[in-house]
């Protein structure tokens, strides 16, 4: 692999960096946003299921 001298090395990562497309400020506020009602939603899927599991193991586990 051939070596680069940090100024050229530099240039390409500036070139590089302006090619990239950056998310509006709207764009992030929804994404995280959404990713807020996922997370709460998986959580109280969860929770519920923990509670059914546990309920059951419960039942089970009494019955001797």
């Amino acid at each position: 692999m051939a070596r680069t001298n940090p100024f050229t090395f530099f240039q390409q990562v500036r070139s590089e960096v302006a090619k990239v497309v950056w998310p509006t400020r709207n764009e992030t506020l929804i994404s995280t946003v959404m990713v807020l009602v996922m997370v709460i939603f998986a959580s109280l899927f969860f929770l519920a299921a923990d509670q059914i599991i546990q309920f059951f193991v419960g039942l089970i586990l009494s019955i001797r």
